[in-house]
């Protein structure tokens, strides 16, 4: 992907678009803590690396329509909610996933009459994921579906961790499930790779394979339904662990 602008691009947060009320994406950032290892016999500080964390601050409008931004970020809720940011809608193209606690919503009314809130997200249990979106943004299913794939480039067996936000639903229930392949032609169900059912919305998930679990090149996100479904809106990200080792 060459160089590029922050057009087109959208913003979710606890299973609600609310790309329109964003004004501003402030900052988008995974620090890692450093611990002070220096001895007495250094003439220099001596740092290991410590936590990972991750936050995601936006300014946002007031908007006081059902869904939008004042009633859902209003609220402060006191458990996880969690927050993507999609760069330019396109399958493959980066989505940066954060398990967060939203931290205020705090108000400004300009000179000019402008009335904008600030909203910080701080990363809770897991870091900051920059991960790959493997649907175009939203992407809204009638029936049971299957997506366009991803080509990752090849397999590996390190695992990865799977986000999903579901802004909308009318049926009687729906699973978004993750598939991988080889070839781009004979797929299969990914083990673990199954988000939980979803019989209302919004909701949203992260699950995580287990660090030598292999996921093919290919990999795309289907839609399955045992009692059917009309209409189902949801986007789906991907951080597929390239090397070994990685804990999250």
């Amino acid at each position: 992907m060459a160089k590029s602008n922050g057009l087109a691009s959208e913003l979710f947060i606890g299973g609600y678009q609310l790309s329109g009320d964003i004004q501003s994406v402030d900052n988008i950032s995974s620090p890692v803590a450093t611990l002070d290892v220096t001895g007495i016999n250094k003439s220099a500080y001596e740092r290991i690396l410590g936590l990972r964390d991750g936050m995601i601050d936006v300014t946002t409008f007031f908007n006081t329509s059902a869904g939008q931004a004042h009633p859902v970020l209003s609220v402060l809720p006191e458990t996880d909610t969690h927050v993507m940011y999609c760069h330019k809608s396109v399958i493959g193209n980066p989505a940066a996933c954060l398990v967060a606690k939203q931290l205020n919503y705090d108000g400004s009314r300009a000179a000019d009459a402008g009335f904008t809130f600030k909203v910080q997200a701080q990363g809770n249990a897991y870091g900051l994921e920059w991960c790959q979106q493997l649907t175009a943004g939203l992407r809204t299913d009638t029936a049971a579906t299957n997506g366009s794939s991803l080509d990752t480039g090849a397999s590996a067996s390190f695992g990865g961790q799977f986000y999903l936000q579901c802004t909308d639903f009318d049926g009687t229930d729906v699973t978004v499930k993750i598939q991988d392949s080889a070839d781009n032609s004979n797929w299969a169900d990914v083990t673990g790779g199954s988000f939980t059912q979803i019989t209302s919305a919004p909701t949203f998930e992260r699950i995580a394979l287990s660090n030598t679990a292999t996921i093919r090149r290919y990999v795309r996100a289907v839609t399955v339904t045992s009692g059917g479904v009309t209409s189902v809106s949801f986007v789906v990200a991907m951080n597929k662990n390239e090397t070994a080792g990685v804990v999250f």
